[in-house]
């Protein structure tokens, strides 16, 4: 596992519209494994990425690394179950934030209350980026997928 960016599969993002979003949006570049993350604000949800749900544990830890990158801080995957039963897992900055989004979503709840995957501390890297890539590098990217 990549010791920045918290994946062991460096090209496995973007992983939605890949070419259109390595082309539109700005990314994340892992200085350590050379991963893209998509750090673009969602303009339609008003959202980051990482504030969205996501399917699995392994997913999230895909966007991990840009809430942590953009807070400064280390941020915390949490396990979160609706009233059927339906599990998704959705990053906070702390427990109090996961319990105000649980006051305001009745139908949710978090057994654990607290982080299914987190790092002990946030780290810099000096060698990571934050911008669009070029033409070449999106498609020396694509290539390596």
């Amino acid at each position: 596992m990549c010791e920045e960016c918290y994946s062991d599969k460096n090209r496995i993002t973007p992983l939605l519209n890949p070419l259109d979003c390595l082309k539109n949006h700005t990314q994340y570049i892992c200085g350590t494994c050379g991963r893209c993350i998509c750090i673009e604000h969602d303009p339609v949800r008003g959202l980051q990425r990482w504030n969205f749900p996501f399917k699995s544990l392994e997913i999230a830890k895909l966007y991990l690394r840009t809430a942590d990158f953009k807070a400064k801080s280390s941020y915390g995957i949490y396990e979160i179950e609706n009233s059927k039963g339906r599990k998704s897992y959705k990053i906070f900055a702390t427990n109090e934030d996961l319990e105000l989004f649980l006051k305001k979503n009745k139908d949710k709840k978090c057994s654990q209350m607290s982080p299914v995957f987190s790092v002990a501390k946030y780290k810099e890297y000096s060698r990571t980026q934050v911008r669009k890539l070029t033409s070449a590098e999106i498609e020396q990217y694509m290539s390596e997928r």
